[in-house]
């Protein structure tokens, strides 16, 4: 899916505690990178493969320790963030294990593991590098609206809520594209999509009056490698919490078209329940209020996550009813495929 050279080619993952249930940025980065994948640590499942827990992805071996896993291992993943932003004594173990190894070690954290002194003198000690995916470039500026100019069609995979799939939809997306033989991108703006990607901005840790400049200069470098740029989106419009990350994503790239991710069974914002999800008609009208005066824009598909639904039939019907909504082809793209896609914007 990208070029994830800078990060080495055999990845083992640090899964303690969090295998199968959680590790979002594990099972994203074992289906799209394009990596070896040389064993997954976790404790709890040591002796075990992933395929018994997670059908579709690479079949990988679980080991106990860090020590366990294979040493022609390249990269150490750390495959989720604790909520409370604090590592285990275990986990901590296994990263200073991993780096004194020599591995390099790809974090998501809010936290730079490389300000701590712990695990920075060994990596100092076995030339390793601690790779923060989440912590933007030193150098950053402010938008100046020049991202509606490229040649290259570029399309936002925009949310109704966090945790959706509006990653998953990228990757699909670009991935079903390339089939058609067209040229096309993807720009990684969180940690799972700049680990699969090797490249990109996380943009939830950039300063605000900086983010949509960080977007529009990914944009700028995207346009120039491909004739189709397809920006991973974050959060959602209305979102309590996370909103000004989607409105400097829609400023920052200026997209072509949007791409409208919605979970079918979903009622309320993640992390705040108490605000029931508004009408995708809600939704719509506040993406134009944003677009519209600046760099106008349609939803020109949507992709829905039907996970919930068992049956098949069903989860046709609820996508057939999102695109009349929408008034816009759209699919499940892990269920059914990215192809309407593909069909809209080609």
């Amino acid at each position: 899916m990208g070029d994830t050279g800078r990060f080495g080619e055999r990845l083992a993952v640090l899964a303690h505690d969090w295998f199968p249930e959680e590790g979002k940025m594990m099972k994203g980065v074992m289906r799209y990178g394009d990596y070896a994948f040389t064993g997954i640590v976790d404790h709890r499942h040591a002796g075990e493969s992933s395929a018994d827990y997670l059908p579709g992805l690479p079949d990988v071996p679980i080991f106990a320790r860090v020590e366990d896993v294979p040493r022609e291992t390249d990269s150490l993943l750390i495959a989720e963030r604790p909520d409370d932003g604090i590592l285990t004594p275990l986990q901590r173990a296994e990263i200073e294990a991993a780096l004194a190894g020599g591995w390099d070690v790809l974090s998501g954290l809010h936290r730079r593991l490389s300000d701590d002194p712990q695990f920075a003198t060994a990596a100092a000690e076995s030339d390793a590098t601690i790779h923060e995916l989440r912590h933007p470039p030193d150098e950053v500026t402010i938008a100046e609206g020049t991202a509606g100019a490229v040649d290259a069609r570029v399309v936002l995979t925009a949310g109704t809520d966090c945790r959706q799939g509006k990653m998953t939809t990228t990757m699909e997306l670009v991935a079903a594209v390339r089939e058609r033989g067209i040229d096309a991108g993807a720009l990684a703006t969180g940690q799972t999509g700049i680990a699969i990607t090797g490249s990109g901005v996380c943009i939830d840790r950039t300063p605000a009056d900086f983010t949509a400049g960080a977007v529009e200069r990914l944009v700028h470098e995207a346009a120039d490698e491909h004739d189709l740029v397809v920006v991973e989106g974050q959060a959602s419009i209305l979102h309590p919490a996370y909103a000004a990350d989607t409105i400097a994503l829609l400023h920052g790239a200026m997209p072509d078209g949007l791409v409208l991710c919605h979970h079918a069974t979903r009622t309320a914002f993640r992390g705040w329940e108490r605000f029931e999800l508004p009408s995708i008609e809600q939704f719509l009208a506040a993406y134009r209020a944003v677009t519209d005066p600046i760099c106008p824009t349609t939803v020109v598909g949507g992709s829905l996550n039907t996970i919930g639904i068992e049956d098949d039939e069903a989860a046709r019907d609820a996508v057939e009813a999102f695109s009349r909504e929408i008034d816009a082809p759209a699919t499940d793209v892990i269920r059914f495929g990215a192809g309407a896609l593909v069909e809209a914007i080609v």
